[in-house]
């Protein structure tokens, strides 16, 4: 009896330890918003996190609908409470008025992490 005990007690603190996830934390919001731009006009972000898990974060994937957006993430997994950011990167040729663009992150974390970005866009005049 003693033996099952310590095998159950071995098998819990196993999947305790498998359970463990990275956490993003970002030092502001995760949405950002540029006032104006004009059409043509290239804007960058960076969105600056800290890894807050317990083991280190590996983003595998950054998803967005539209290629105009761009996103650069870190390729090196980022350590408990090590911080680094993710840039985006909006092209607004040929794009007008309300813009807005959500990028989803896909990594070893235990939910799917969104960032925003918005900005209205002036048209050029013909």
């Amino acid at each position: 009896m003693k033996n099952v005990f310590v095998l159950l007690m071995m098998i819990i603190n196993s999947a305790i330890g498998f359970a463990q996830y990275a956490e993003f934390s970002f030092l502001e919001k995760t949405t950002h918003k540029w006032d104006k731009a004009n059409e043509g006009d290239q804007l960058q972000h960076y969105f600056v996190f800290k890894n807050t898990g317990k083991v280190p974060l590996i983003i595998n994937e950054a998803l967005v609908t539209c290629s105009c957006t761009k996103i650069k993430f870190p390729n090196h997994p980022v350590a408990p409470n090590q911080k680094d950011s993710i840039l985006v990167t909006f092209d607004t040729n040929q794009k007008y008025y309300m813009q807005d663009r959500i990028i989803k992150l896909k990594a070893n974390t235990k939910k799917e992490e969104e960032l925003r970005i918005k900005v209205y866009v002036v048209p050029k005049e013909n």
